[in-house]
């Protein structure tokens, strides 16, 4: 091999090594969009957008990005941050309710089977950032104030970073974020995850009991039940409030509905429910619980959002 097919064949390993480089960044930015626009379809799309423009950029200015990684990031967090403001607009003709997209267990999907991972859900990392209560939370807040949050808080980006793609001064961030966070704490009732799941199994077993004055029993006497069908499916239109008023709809669904296959699993890191119909999963439950009363249940049932629970073929 002579010195020129010998530099060829380097330079081609060198690429080969940087674009694995560039692709191993998509599980970090996927992770970064779905907190901050709390869809997967969505978080998506903002990743291949931030891919295009690194792909558009010429090799010479490739190069002269020292990281490429936080480079992406900031591009995909300035894409996420326009398509909130877009969101917004989107959700004023959405039919119902509208809550973000869960996303479930990958070890409850897949077992341990290794390299089974073929969802943009299977690169979420599990944790209170990405709790449904955390993103309903997040989702009343003003786009600069969820990205500011989000990147400081929990991306650890520092105030000047967040000021460059917010668009905004650091300490305009600064007060953004602060404002987030006691909304944040202000909202969120803390449960060991032991005594959720305990809470979540006696209220399956008394759903699926019809028994009413259990239910009653479980559900906070303010509680509030939001559903999301997105208009393809049958779903309250408006939040159900009361725990009895709760507790006899959901009786009366089960009546309807005879035999309720409702399986225990990790929603969105917590514990939740599925719903499952000829083994299609029809709805996902999520709950905010304080002590052991269920102050909040989200329903998810716009099919839409739950193409990532179909269990996949071995």
């Amino acid at each position: 091999m002579d010195i020129h097919s010998g530099q060829a064949e380097s330079g081609r390993d060198d690429d080969a090594e940087r674009r694995h480089r560039i692709l191993n960044e998509q599980g970090p930015l996927i992770n970064l969009a779905y907190r901050l626009l709390g869809s997967l379809a969505d978080a998506e799309d903002a990743v291949q957008e931030g891919y295009a423009r690194w792909y558009a950029l010429s090799r010479e200015q490739q190069d002269a990005i020292a990281s490429p990684g936080a480079w992406l990031s900031t591009v995909v967090s300035r894409v996420c941050l326009d398509l909130l403001g877009s969101a917004r607009v989107r959700r004023e003709r959405y039919v119902g309710e509208w809550l973000p997209e869960p996303v479930p267990d990958v070890m409850e999907r897949y077992g341990r089977r290794p390299g089974a991972e073929t969802d943009p859900a299977d690169r979420i990392t599990l944790d209170e950032s990405v709790d449904m209560a955390f993103l309903v939370v997040l989702d009343s807040m003003t786009p600069a104030e969820r990205v500011a949050f989000l990147l400081h808080d929990v991306f650890r980006y520092p105030f000047t970073e967040v000021a460059e793609i917010v668009g905004r001064t650091p300490a305009a961030c600064r007060q953004l974020a602060s404002s987030a966070r006691r909304r944040v704490g202000d909202a969120r009732p803390i449960t060991a995850p032991a005594a959720r799941a305990r809470v979540v199994r006696d209220f399956k077993r008394a759903w699926q009991a019809q028994d009413i004055q259990a239910l009653i029993n479980l559900l906070d006497p303010s509680a509030t039940a939001t559903a999301d069908g997105g208009g393809r499916v049958a779903a309250s239109l408006t939040p159900i409030e009361g725990g009895a008023e709760i507790a006899r709809f959901l009786v009366d669904l089960a009546r309807q509905a005879g035999t309720l296959n409702l399986l225990e699993r990790t929603v969105n890191g917590q514990a939740g429910l599925v719903a499952t119909d000829r083994g299609k999963t029809v709805a996902v439950y999520a709950f905010e619980i304080a002590g052991d009363r269920i102050q909040r249940l989200w329903v998810v049932r716009n099919p839409v959002k739950l193409r990532v629970w179909t269990q996949p073929s071995a």
